[in-house]
């Protein structure tokens, strides 16, 4: 659920304990306004071409007189001075995917009339010579995911089960009056943005383009996903959840399967915990690396490391045990096997990050206050991938010799109008001796000596972190003489599996100390003006946001954005049934640990700031 609507009714709120003035010096830019939200492009999906010559990437955008976001596939030039704009339609493009021959660029829309798109997304196919792109798939259920084979031959497909209440609607004089009644009989059966599951699954096709047809290659009340094929083209690693009830276990494995209907598939990783990522061939074809997670109680807390086994089984190798950090994909070979190329999460950073095949340290490849993501690496060692900072959105760079060079400007143009504020680290200690880390976004023209009200910014997740990379929302407040405070919590990511850990079964308590900390600091350093207090926060930030203000009576206005308090209510209701089941137990074993994590509700007599708690209608992680 995004986070930006409680912020602007947070604006509202705040002006009622004091703005914090006009700048006696104007700057040359502009501040930043909330109506710039929507000229914001969301840049995403670089994907190299095999001949190194373009980065082909996707591009989203906002329509606020039609009330519609579109994506859109674009593709610069290796050496930046040509960007291309593929398509205009207003169906919205995603997954940019080469032919191995670089010929053509495959992508997924869901194109054509209202029968067709019923049918959902399809893989099209856009000539690089030119033209029109052209429809190859032509699938009930639609495609959420495709790999091209390595002689480019066939793709494997991740394919939606259709749903079967669509078929009546087809026979010859029916209309349906009423919907058709939602029937639940599954663990966990509902999704935010989904809806209700039902019993519809995803599984892998392989289709041959030279036929026209594809054919199923697994079946069953399971979901397989993210599908990688060996270098010689013969089977296909994925990843999927086979235990006797998936909705019960976060046991998924790694898979291979020949590419062939019939085939039968064969687990290489039996870790009781999460394996996932996209699984990586080695290019020899014999080792696949993966992310290997935690231990099944730790859910929703786990590091993802990085993990090789081998191809035709046997045990796995963890690569990244000592790093105490987690690694994010895509994960890349070097064309010669020899090592392993990843994103690092770090403490308010990411960076690229190598490391021998055979083990050893992590090497950091890229550097700097900002955040990477989304590599693409080409056979001659030339890498793309999206990397922002506090002042720069995401874009496409090139990444060489450990330096970064800018290969897409899609948001140069309102950059160069605005005037941004000034991100800092920040660091506070908490009551009970714990180190905090933060960031302090100050107002452009701040001035040292000068006390300015503060907006304590609270994160969701908790497992998630606010990091060097752009935040609309804290700029918007910083345009109007607010400092930000975005404090990283116990329970935040980027600090290590204990630090994440911290809050396990224990939920707003250390958090709430860590907060109340760094507002303690902010006040001591002179920065903030204690009369001048504000929070809030979306998700579990919301949730912290309740029981920082059962506790602490500072703060002139608060927003709680879909926070729930009671967690008992949640039970049943709420997506997060396995997390709840896992680390806090059924509420027929021990209401114990239920109450535990329900301070803000049972203390809600002590809340005396004004707040304004905010739900969306069709949320399905905090239903109504």
């Amino acid at each position: 659920m995004k986070r930006g609507l409680w912020m602007i009714l947070l604006v509202a709120l705040a002006i009622g304990f004091g703005k914090a003035g006009v700048f006696a010096e104007q700057p040359a830019k502009r501040p930043v306004k909330i109506d710039d939200f929507a000229r914001l492009k969301a840049v995403g999906d670089p994907q190299l071409s095999p001949d190194g010559k373009w980065v082909a990437y996707t591009v989203g955008t906002i329509d606020l007189e039609k009330d519609k976001r579109d994506t859109d596939l674009w593709m610069v030039s290796w050496d930046g001075k040509e960007e291309v704009r593929l398509t205009s339609s207003p169906d919205g493009e995603s997954r940019p995917r080469w032919s191995p021959d670089n010929r053509t660029l495959a992508f997924l829309a869901s194109r054509g009339d209202e029968d067709q798109k019923k049918k959902g997304s399809q893989v099209w196919l856009l000539d690089r010579r030119g033209g029109e792109a052209q429809r190859l798939t032509d699938i009930k259920g639609g495609i959420s995911d495709y790999a091209w084979s390595p002689d480019g031959k066939r793709l494997v497909l991740v394919v939606s089960d259709p749903n079967p209440d669509d078929e009546p609607e087809q026979k010859e004089g029916w209309k349906r009056k009423t919907k058709p009644p939602i029937l639940i009989d599954r663990y966990h059966f509902k999704e935010d943005r989904q809806g209700y599951l039902g019993n519809l699954h995803e599984h892998l096709w392989v289709f041959d383009l030279e036929a026209g047809k594809g054919e199923a290659l697994t079946s069953g009340a399971f979901d397989d996903r993210a599908p990688a094929w060996s270098p010689d083209g013969r089977s296909i690693a994925f990843v999927s959840n086979r235990a006797p009830d998936p909705d019960r276990s976060g046991d998924s494995n790694v898979y291979v399967i020949e590419a062939k209907a019939g085939a039968e598939l064969r687990p290489v990783t039996t870790f009781a915990g999460p394996d996932g990522g996209r699984p990586a061939w080695s290019p020899d074809g014999q080792w696949i690396a993966y992310f290997q997670g935690d231990e099944p109680r730790f859910y929703a807390y786990h590091l993802n490391k990085l993990a090789v086994v081998p191809a035709a089984g046997g045990p796995a190798r963890v690569l990244t045990a000592a790093l105490d950090r987690a690694v994010e994909g895509p994960v890349l070979w070097t064309a010669d096997g020899q090592s392993l190329i990843f994103v690092v999460e770090d403490d308010r950073a990411s960076y690229v990050g190598r490391i021998a095949a055979a083990g050893g340290d992590v090497e950091k490849v890229s550097g700097g206050r900002r955040v990477v993501s989304s590599l693409s690496l080409g056979s001659d060692g030339k890498t793309a991938l999206l990397t922002a900072t506090a002042v720069e959105l995401p874009e496409v760079h090139a990444l060489e010799n450990g330096a970064l060079r800018r290969l897409s400007r899609q948001n140069e143009a309102w950059l160069s109008e605005v005037q941004l504020g000034t991100t800092e680290d920040f660091t506070s200690k908490s009551k009970d001796g714990t180190i905090v880390n933060s960031l302090l976004v100050k107002p452009a023209g701040f001035k040292p000596g000068q006390k300015y009200p503060l907006l304590l910014f609270i994160h969701g997740g908790p497992n998630g972190q606010d990091e060097h990379s752009f935040s609309f929302d804290q700029e918007v407040f910083a345009a109007q003489g607010y400092v930000v405070l975005a404090v990283n919590y116990r329970g935040s990511s980027g600090r290590g599996s204990a630090f994440q850990k911290a809050i396990y079964a224990d939920w707003c308590h250390k958090e709430v100390i860590d907060l109340i900390g760094a507002v303690d600091e902010a006040i001591r350093s002179g920065v903030a003006d204690p009369n001048r207090l504000g929070l809030g926060g979306w998700s579990y930030g919301g949730i912290l946001t309740d029981a920082t203000i059962a506790v602490d009576q500072r703060f002139k206005a608060g927003v709680s954005g879909a926070g729930s308090s009671l967690q008992l209510t949640m039970y049943g209701t709420d997506q997060y049934i396995l997390q709840y089941e896992q680390e806090l137990g059924p509420p027929w074993k021990g209401l114990e640990p239920w109450l535990k994590v329900s301070a803000a509700f049972l203390s809600a007599d002590r809340i005396k700031t004004p707040t304004l708690f905010m739900c969306g209608e069709k949320d399905f992680n905090v239903p109504i």
